[in-house]
């Protein structure tokens, strides 16, 4: 088999191992036939025309009607926009089939939903949880791709940007207003001030937009808070508190979407942000 794609590309574009194998030869071999590109690739003749077929229906590969039959391939760069568009098409079909079982859906199940949560109470409606790591990171890109007008976010270092960054982005494109709040490198170990040395010249250079200031005092919790408002309406946070002496596997992170608690949460926010925070970390 021929050597994949060294930079894990094509993996995340969701082709198979022999497509990945016959567009990466491909891209060496030019304009070629489906057995030489078999010979060349390891992949079995049986399999090899299948697999032309179905990069050819993603529009990776281009057909060329020759006796015998040729293939060739379309440029790494036209091939990443075809991607692109790929998932933008089965989204748009996604959607479109979900809207259209909506109605019955709802019909269905929201009486089921209703009847089951007469009994539960309030302070039971509060949180929900996650674990800390992968399922935390995964519900705040979801809280920044949800986001409709503000975004505000509270940690030390924000030493997790690489895992939220697309997200972060989009959510800037979008002209979502977004702040951050860190803790003053004065009061994070060295290799932690280190971290944050490196974020905030990320922030500044590729989000200049990014509101960021440094708390002057220590931060009980950290998280994110999307569309907070002082009215109760609208509001979802993201938080865990301080808790040093336990390991991240074993922690958990808190999701509410209590409008009041959001309000409170963005009013903590502000007070920091305004009386006990500074927009530059010099001692």
């Amino acid at each position: 088999m021929t050597d994949a794609d060294p930079t894990g590309t094509l993996d995340r574009v969701g082709l198979t191992e022999y497509e990945e194998g016959a567009l990466t030869e491909l891209f060496t071999l030019g304009r070629t036939t489906a057995p030489t590109l078999a010979e060349a690739t390891g992949i079995p003749k049986a399999r090899i025309y299948g697999v032309l077929d179905a990069l050819a229906d993603r529009g990776f590969v281009k057909v060329i009607p020759e006796r015998p039959k040729r293939y060739q391939p379309r440029s790494p760069a036209a091939i990443l926009d075809r991607a692109v568009e790929n998932r933008r098409q089965a989204y748009e079909g996604f959607r479109t089939d979900l809207d259209d079982r909506r109605e019955a859906f709802l019909d269905e199940f929201e009486p089921r939903y209703e009847r089951a949560s007469e009994d539960v109470t309030p302070a039971e409606e509060l949180f929900s949880v996650v674990d800390v790591g992968e399922p935390s990171e995964s519900e705040t890109r979801r809280l920044y791709h949800e986001a409709r007008d503000r975004i505000r976010i509270i940690s030390k270092s924000f030493e997790y940007l690489d895992t939220v960054e697309p997200a972060l982005a989009d959510a800037i494109e979008r002209g979502i207003d977004v702040d951050v709040l860190v803790l003053h490198p004065d009061d994070l170990s060295e290799s932690n001030a280190t971290t944050q040395a490196a974020i905030v010249e990320r922030l500044r250079t590729e989000f200049p937009a990014v509101g960021l200031r440094f708390s002057t005092e220590q931060l009980p919790w950290r998280g994110t808070l999307a569309d907070p408002s002082m009215d109760y309406e609208t509001g979802t946070a993201i938080l865990l508190v301080q808790e040093d002496e336990i390991p991240n596997h074993l922690r958990q992170a808190a999701i509410t979407e209590n409008g009041s608690f959001v309000a409170g949460l963005n009013r903590y926010f502000e007070l920091v942000w305004e009386y006990e925070s500074v927009g530059e970390a010099v001692a």
